[in-house]
C-alpha cells in the first residue's frame, strides 16, 4: 500500500465518523416527533399522507398487529413488482423496447428487492425498461430500507418503555423514514453524483463511432458503439444509502456511468456505511443513554477495521503464481499494483477492496469490482463478513438490531457465568427472549449451510459453476450466504439466471428476512410489558469496554464456529493451493 490508499482509508473512517452523531440526532428526533428544522418542513405533508391513506398516527400497535402490517405491506409490495415486470413491455418509458421479464426471474428479482437484498440475476441496462427500474426497483429500494429502520425503532421502544403493550405504528414508521430520512439523503446524493458524471437521462441508448479500433479474434472491428443511459443517479443514490446494493448497469457501480470519479466512488462508499453507523447513536439518544449506541458502534468497528486491512493487504500482494512469470505486481507512480484481475484501473487495489469490505459488512451487495477475481484471502473477508450475520453495520436498521440481539445473548451468557438474572437496559432477559434470539441467530447458518449443501447435491446447482473445484464450492457458498444475509452481492462466475437458482436463493431470502423480523418484535413486545428494573452492583454494565469486546467476540465465535468448516473447504483450500502449500 502505498501513502494514498493509507489517507483515502483514514479520510474514509473520518468523514464517516464525523457524521454519525449529526445524523443520528436527526434521525432520532425524526422517530420522537421531535422538532428538528427538516421535520417541521416536511410534517403538514405527512399528515396530509396519512389523512389520504386513512392512518391514525396516534394509535399505536401491539408486536403482533404490528408485524402483520409489515408482512401485508411488504408481500404486496412483492407482488406489485413481479406484475410490473412481467408487464413491462406494455408500459412506458421502454425506448429500447425490452419485453417482459421471465416469470422465475420476475419472482426472484421481486423478491430479491423487496427483501432489501438486491440480488440481480440480471443485466440492468438489457432487462429492465426505465420506468421498470424507477417505479419498481427504485421505489422498493426506498421501502424495504424503510421497513428494516421501523422494526429497529419497534425494538428500542420495546427496550425503554415500561409495562406497555404498544410499540409504536408501523405505518408512522415507514412514513417517517422514507419521507424525512431516506428521501432528502438521496436527493442530496443524487445531484452531488449527476454532477460527477453518473447518467440520468431518458434517452434511448446511444449510437456513437468508435474511435480506437478494437479487432476480435476474426479480425473483424465493429464501426459503431452502443451505450446504454437511463434515469441511474436517482436510483444509485438510494440503493448505497438504503444499503440495497442493486445495480441500474449489469457492472454494477465498476460501470463509469454508474460511478465516474474517484469522488463519486468514494461518496457511494461513505453513503453504503452511514445511516447504519448513525443509526448506533440514534438507538443510544432514544435508549436514553448514548453510551450504549457508542458501544456498540465501537464493537462493529473491531471487526470491520481487522477484516478491511486484511482485504487490502492480501490483494496488494498480488497472484504468487503471476509472481512467479516475473511479472511487476508491485505499487509504483504507474501503477497501483497487486491483483488488479477483475479491478477498474481508476480506483486500484486498495479502493477496491475498501468497497468490497464495506458492501458486505453493511447489506449492501454492490460492487466496483469482481469478487470472483480476488485472492482467495481477499474473497474470504467479503464472504465471511455476511456469514456474521449481516451485523457489521448491517442494513439500515436490520443490521443494528441484529447486534442488539448479540448483545442480549452477552448479556444471557455474563449473567449466567455470575449466577445473576440477566439484564439489559434495565430489563430483565428471560426464556422468551432467548428463543427468539436463538432463532434470530440460527436461521441464517442453516439457511446457508443447508441451501449450500442442496446445491452441490444436485446436477442443477453444480451445472451453473464455471470454476469447478474449491472456487466453484466458494462461488455457490458465497451465493447462498448473500442470499441467507439479505446482502445481494455476488462472486460473479455463477451462472445464476436459472430456474433452480432463481427459486432457491428467492426461498432463502424470503425466510432469512422476515422469519429474523418476526422473532425481533415479539422480542419488541415482551420486553415492552416488562417492568423497568433499576441497576445493582451485580448488574453487567452494557457501555464499558469490557461489554463492547464481548459483544464483538460473540458475534465473531458464532460465525466462527458455524462457517470455518465450510470455509475450509473453498478459500482457505484455494489459498493453499495457490501459495504452494
Amino acid at each position: 500500500m502505498n501513502t494514498t490508499d493509507w489517507i483515502e482509508i483514514g479520510v474514509f473512517f473520518g468523514v464517516l465518523l464525523a457524521l454519525v452523531k449529526p445524523l443520528g440526532w436527526y434521525m432520532a428526533r425524526v422517530y420522537d416527533g421531535g422538532s428538528a428544522s427538516l421535520n417541521r418542513l416536511i410534517r403538514p405533508l405527512e399528515r396530509t399522507i396519512y389523512r389520504l391513506s386513512g392512518v391514525r398516527p396516534e394509535e399505536e400497535m401491539t408486536w403482533q398487529a404490528y408485524a402483520i402490517c409489515l408482512l401485508a405491506f411488504n408481500a404486496t409490495g412483492t407482488m406489485g413488482l413481479y406484475v410490473l415486470q412481467r408487464c413491462q413491455g406494455w408500459m412506458p418509458l421502454n425506448p429500447q423496447q425490452l419485453p417482459a421479464v421471465a416469470p422465475d426471474l420476475a419472482f426472484n428479482t421481486a423478491v430479491s428487492f423487496a427483501t432489501n437484498t438486491n440480488w440481480q440475476a440480471y443485466s440492468g441496462e438489457s432487462t429492465l425498461s426505465y420506468f421498470t427500474q424507477m417505479a419498481g426497483m427504485t421505489s422498493q429500494n426506498f421501502l424495504s430500507a424503510a421497513s428494516g429502520m421501523a422494526v429497529l425503532i419497534a425494538l428500542v421502544r420495546g427496550l425503554t418503555r415500561r409495562v406497555s403493550e404498544t410499540i409504536g405504528n408501523f405505518w408512522v414508521d415507514l412514513t417517517r423514514g422514507t419521507m424525512f430520512i431516506l428521501l432528502p439523503l438521496s436527493f442530496l446524493l443524487a445531484i452531488l453524483l449527476a454532477g460527477q458524471g453518473v447518467v440520468q437521462s431518458f434517452s434511448a441508448a446511444a449510437v456513437v463511432t468508435v474511435l480506437d479500433q478494437v479487432y476480435d479474434g476474426e479480425g473483424k472491428s465493429p464501426a459503431t458503439q452502443v451505450i446504454p443511459l437511463g434515469p441511474a443517479a436517482s436510483q444509485i443514490a438510494i440503493k448505497q444509502l438504503g444499503t440495497n446494493g442493486g445495480g441500474f448497469f449489469g457492472v454494477n457501480s465498476a460501470h463509469p456511468l454508474e460511478n465516474s470519479t474517484p469522488l463519486s466512488n468514494f461518496l457511494q462508499v461513505v453513503s453504503i456505511l452511514l445511516i447504519a453507523a448513525a443509526l448506533c447513536y440514534t438507538y443510544g439518544d432514544l435508549a436514553g443513554d448514548t453510551r450504549q449506541g457508542w458501544s456498540l458502534l465501537v464493537a462493529m468497528l473491531l471487526i470491520f477495521a481487522p477484516m478491511l486491512l486484511l482485504c487490502v493487504w492480501s490483494e496488494q500482494q498480488g497472484n504468487p503464481r503471476l509472481g512467479g512469470l516475473g511479472l511487476d505486481q508491485s505499487s509504483s507512480a504507474l501503477q497501483s499494483g497487486g491483483n488488479l484481475e477483475g479491478k477498474e484501473v481508476r480506483f486500484g487495489t486498495a479502493a477496491s477492496a475498501l468497497w468490497a469490505t464495506t458492501t458486505t459488512a453493511a447489506s449492501n451487495g454492490s460492487v466496483n469490482s469482481m469478487h470472483d477475481s480476488f485472492t482467495p484471502l481477499g474473497g474470504l473477508v467479503p464472504l465471511l463478513l455476511m456469514q456474521l450475520g449481516e451485523v457489521v453495520f448491517g442494513g439500515v436498521g436490520s443490521g443494528l438490531y441484529g447486534l442488539v440481539i448479540f448483545a442480549i445473548l452477552s448479556v444471557f451468557i455474563a449473567g449466567l457465568m455470575v449466577g445473576r438474572s440477566p439484564e439489559y437496559l434495565g430489563k430483565k432477559i428471560e426464556a422468551f427472549e432467548m428463543k427468539m434470539a436463538s432463532l434470530v441467530i440460527l436461521i441464517p447458518p442453516l439457511i446457508v449451510l443447508g441451501g449450500t449443501a442442496v446445491a452441490v447435491s444436485l446436477n442443477a446447482g453444480r451445472a451453473s459453476v464455471s470454476n469447478p473445484g474449491p472456487h466453484g464450492f466458494t462461488q455457490i457458498l458465497y451465493a447462498l450466504s448473500s442470499a441467507g444475509n439479505n446482502n445481494g452481492s455476488a462472486f460473479a462466475g455463477l451462472s445464476a439466471n436459472t430456474l433452480f437458482y432463481n427459486g432457491l436463493l428467492a426461498a432463502a431470502m424470503l425466510v432469512s428476512r422476515y422469519w429474523l423480523m418476526i422473532p425481533v418484535l415479539a422480542i419488541a413486545g415482551s420486553l415492552a410489558r416488562k417492568r423497568y428494573t433499576p441497576g445493582s452492583s451485580g448488574t453487567l454494565p452494557t457501555h464499558t469496554p469490557l461489554f463492547t469486546i464481548l459483544v464483538a467476540g460473540m458475534v465473531v465465535l458464532v460465525g466462527a464456529l458455524t462457517f470455518v468448516p465450510s470455509l475450509a473447504l473453498g478459500p482457505i483450500v484455494e489459498h493453499l493451493q495457490l501459495s504452494g502449500s
